[in-house]
């Protein structure tokens, strides 16, 4: 995902992704503790995309 991608996105949208991301974040950090989780990359990329859908909240407000 791309800031660029997120730049059109209205705040409504923005909320959904962002509860959506933050509940994928979630899953990945217990599949990591209970050491189900094959690609740990995935965590990194996750807590990036939060971040920026943060960014792009902050921005449009």
């Amino acid at each position: 995902m791309k800031y660029s991608d997120l730049a059109d996105k209205n705040v409504v949208e923005l909320q959904a992704m962002l509860k959506e991301k933050k509940t994928q974040l979630f899953t990945l950090k217990i599949k990591r503790q209970m050491m189900q989780l094959q690609d740990t990359s995935e965590l990194r990329i996750a807590k990036k995309d939060v971040a920026r859908i943060n960014t792009a909240l902050s921005a449009a407000k």
